[in-house]
């Protein structure tokens, strides 16, 4: 195992920020940038949209369609970031969406700082 990256404060944040800045674009390319080929992400939106009750999305190539799907589905789409906290190889962002709705996602990061790993938890 590569050994993972302790993040900081500007590092955390400009990451936060750049990820936030491709979904407010609705650049769906600028946004699969941020992960790695083999990313995991559970989430229990993807749960809903898939029928799967694991709500995991495994692989670039599904999580394109996965965000394409989001993308479609919500024209008005964006993010304003509330938060961002870090640690070793990992990076938390609190964000509100334009409904209202609180998102918190645990990113773990593989050792070129792409997401590998995404945990998705929702407020009401």
């Amino acid at each position: 195992m590569k050994s993972q990256m302790l993040l900081d404060r500007e590092t955390a944040w400009a990451l936060a920020e750049d990820w936030v800045r491709a979904w407010n674009a609705h650049d769906l390319e600028r946004i699969l940038e941020h992960y790695a080929e083999d990313v995991v992400l559970v989430s229990p939106v993807a749960a809903e949209r898939f029928g799967d009750r694991s709500g995991t999305v495994r692989g670039k190539t599904t999580l394109r369609d996965y965000f394409r799907l989001g993308l479609e589905k919500n024209p008005e789409l964006r993010f304003e970031l509330l938060d961002v906290m870090w640690g070793i190889g990992s990076v938390v962002l609190y964000y509100e969406n334009q409904r209202g709705t609180k998102t918190g996602e645990v990113m773990e990061l593989d050792a070129a700082g792409k997401v590998r790993r995404v945990l998705a938890n929702y407020s009401g």
